[in-house]
């Protein structure tokens, strides 16, 4: 049912756009500047942590704006000031790092740059999450408020945030004393990009939006040997497969079925030849949830099935397999407050219309927004989702997400114009719901 509504809204964003007003069509007549600054955001990448030349590129337009500017916040982060009054203070945030991936879009600007991975290998670099859209709708929303100052009063918090792809960016930030350097908000909000929504379309979740997201290593230990003679080994290769299935149950006869969990073994190493039986095998997952709970449960588990496969395949104690919890690189769930996600869906709807706003469910992906509202669960914080499907794509696809190219894709090219318009648009109508003189946190000192 949900499939058949947002493909006739994403129709009638074609067929009948929503009412023309002011700030609509001062966004319309920033698109072309917008827009280069897209192109150029895409066809220059950089990687997490290393986003140099475009925290340096974002800087320079929130000056020009008027903003007081502080880099190299968390090493590579930006935040722009602008006090205007009595009032709330808002965070808007935008993420800047691209991904190690070989761009395929066939884009005329399409980024060829290289750079070097963390694993020491040559790799392409590209914008594949979006992050260029979410940058270029961080400056148009600059723009609109800067320029409508007489409609709002706090302070505005603008935060370019390093490393989100690597799960380390906000931390940083907040670890180089954000909440102390600078205002504290009241109120936190972004939008990510969507390869799941039709262009020009707005989707939420009210509570639990992305996932916690931990990374394990799982180094399982055997005694090699030669392969016409496994009784004299101690087989990594197939106690490894044992803890690969077992893992499954975690999922299917451990976890309550109502609260969602996801445990991938993305990666499984081991051996060399057809005939030698390996003395190591390597296994690296990806572990999901919401709750706290539930995220205790599986890694814990993990840790008990991994022991207990080893025992019942005669491991001795000095070859029990090594699990180790990335800690450095956890994710925590994102978590959208109710009362800043009601009031600013309400508003969505009234200036987008109801066909253009949907509520959507939460997804598996990750997303370290969610630390800037755990660092202080007083704040109210609201991540919402952009479509960038292309309707041609959309269409051919009968609004299958399935069928659609996913973020992280060589091939993941949203449709720029709306979706960099509906985002700059929003992003300033959220905005105006917190710090608008008229609306009901405006000019307050705390919500």
């Amino acid at each position: 049912m949900r499939k058949l509504t947002i493909a006739a809204a994403a129709t009638l964003t074609l067929t009948a756009p929503a009412q023309a007003d002011a700030l609509r069509d001062a966004v319309a007549k920033d698109m072309p500047s917008l827009l280069s600054l897209y192109r150029d955001f895409h066809a220059n990448p950089e990687l997490s942590m290393q986003e140099v030349k475009t925290s340096a590129k974002l800087a320079a337009e929130a000056k020009k704006l008027g903003f007081q500017v502080t880099t190299g916040v968390g090493k590579t982060g930006v935040v722009a000031v602008m006090k205007n009054g009595p009032g709330p203070v808002l965070l808007l945030r935008a993420d800047m790092d691209g991904l190690p991936v070989i761009e395929q879009t066939g884009l005329p600007f399409a980024s060829k740059v290289k750079g070097t991975s963390r694993a020491g290998g040559e790799t392409g670099i590209m914008h594949a999450c979006g992050h260029d859209t979410h940058m270029t709708a961080w400056i148009g929303a600059a723009r609109q408020l800067v320029a409508m100052k007489n409609a709002w009063s706090g302070t505005l918090v603008m935060i370019a945030q390093p490393g989100e792809e690597t799960g380390e960016g906000a931390k940083a930030m907040l670890e180089d004393r954000l909440y102390t350097r600078f205002p504290k908000p009241t109120h936190a909000v972004a939008f990510h990009d969507s390869a799941s929504l039709p262009a020009g379309m707005i989707g939420y979740s009210n509570g639990y939006a992305l996932a916690n997201v931990d990374s394990v290593d799982i180094q399982v230990k055997g005694v090699g040997g030669h392969g016409a003679y496994p009784h004299t080994t101690k087989d990594p290769i197939v106690l490894a497969a044992r803890i690969v299935n077992s893992l499954q149950t975690l999922v299917s006869r451990e976890n309550n079925p109502q609260s969602p969990a996801v445990v991938t073994v993305g990666s499984f190493h081991s051996g060399a030849k057809h005939n030698i039986i390996s003395d190591e095998a390597t296994m690296l997952l990806t572990v999901r949830s919401y709750s706290d709970e539930t995220r205790r449960l599986l890694l814990d588990g993990i840790k008990r099935i991994v022991r207990g496969e080893a025992i019942a395949a005669g491991m001795p104690d000095d070859r029990m397999p090594v699990v180790t919890v990335r800690e450095a690189e956890y994710t925590p769930a994102t978590f959208n407050t109710e009362a800043i996600t009601k009031s600013t869906a309400a508003l969505f709807t009234e200036r987008f219309g109801a066909d253009r706003v949907v509520a959507t469910p939460a997804v598996m992906g990750g997303e370290d927004f969610s630390r800037f509202y755990l660092a202080d669960k007083s704040i109210q914080s609201l991540i919402f989702w952009v479509g960038g499907v292309p309707q041609a794509q959309w269409q051919k696809a009968g609004g299958d997400p399935a069928k659609l190219r996913s973020l992280h894709s060589p091939f993941w090219a949203p449709d720029a114009e709306p979706t960099i318009a509906t985002a700059t648009e929003a992003m300033v109508a959220a905005a105006l719901g917190v710090l608008g003189k008229n609306s009901g946190t405006g000019a307050q000192t705390s919500p």
